[in-house]
């Protein structure tokens, strides 16, 4: 049988969770011509939630397409990078922290999700108590990261709708109060995955402000844009061609 795809939502609030994101370290891109390239952003984002409800799945499954049964819990946190490519040929790339679940590692958390752009806080839909949990994450997100910060509520483990504890009704009408983009997922099967991180990636730079488009990215580790790969390669272009003579 078929997975039928469940459409991802953006619930509406008073105002919006998704103004300009912040900026990060510099990527690189390298290209002859600036007529001819695409937009190309660069973006942090975290992953954050309660142990076990899946959050290093539903990144295996996003970079590589794989899932493992026996996935050991993160120590720490884990980085991994992916690019998504929209309808118009922007490119998003996605430097990710897969933060640990675990409470002894709760208060490393900060220095994750610090000057993120985009997080995605996972819960269990077979575990009421993990969504409990994500509401703790995003009330920490609320009031200590940047207020810009784009956040996804993500309901894993849809593949076991039999034993579910959450209702999607109720996830929804949380996301709609506090203003969340939301979705449900299988890291198992895959359903959702991709497109949960590719309705953020369509998101991101859409509210990158027109200095941000256009080179105005601010230098790591302050709050601003994400990163315009195209001005940093038309600049280190035109160094390269400059003559010292």
């Amino acid at each position: 049988m078929q997975t039928r795809k469940k459409p991802f939502r953006e619930m509406p609030r008073g105002h919006s969770q998704t103004q300009t994101p912040h900026s990060l370290r510099c990527g690189s891109y390298h290209s002859t011509s600036t007529a001819n390239m695409s937009k190309q952003f660069q973006f942090k984002l975290v992953l954050l939630g309660e142990s076990a409800v899946g959050k290093s799945s539903l990144v295996l499954r996003f970079v590589k397409d794989q899932f493992d049964d026996y996935r050991e819990s993160t120590i720490g946190a884990a980085f991994l990078t992916q690019t998504v490519t929209l309808e118009d040929q922007t490119t998003v790339k996605f430097e990710i922290w897969d933060t640990a679940g675990q409470e002894r590692y709760k208060s490393l958390a900060p220095m994750y999700y610090r000057n993120a752009n985009c997080a995605v806080v996972v819960y269990d839909i077979t575990q009421t108590a993990s969504l409990e949990k994500a509401r703790t994450w995003i009330r920490e997100l609320q009031r200590q990261a940047d207020p810009s910060i784009v956040i996804a509520l993500c309901g894993n483990k849809s593949d076991l709708s039999a034993r579910r504890q959450v209702t999607e009704e109720e996830a929804k009408k949380y996301a709609e109060e506090e203003g969340l983009m939301w979705a449900e997922t299988s890291a198992k099967t895959g359903e959702g995955v991709t497109e949960i991180f590719t309705a953020i990636a369509k998101k991101l730079p859409l509210t990158a402000p027109p200095s941000a488009r256009a080179g105005g990215a601010r230098p790591a580790g302050g709050a601003g844009s994400g990163v315009d790969l195209n001005r940093q390669s038309a600049n280190a272009q035109g160094q390269n061609d400059a003559c010292n003579c």
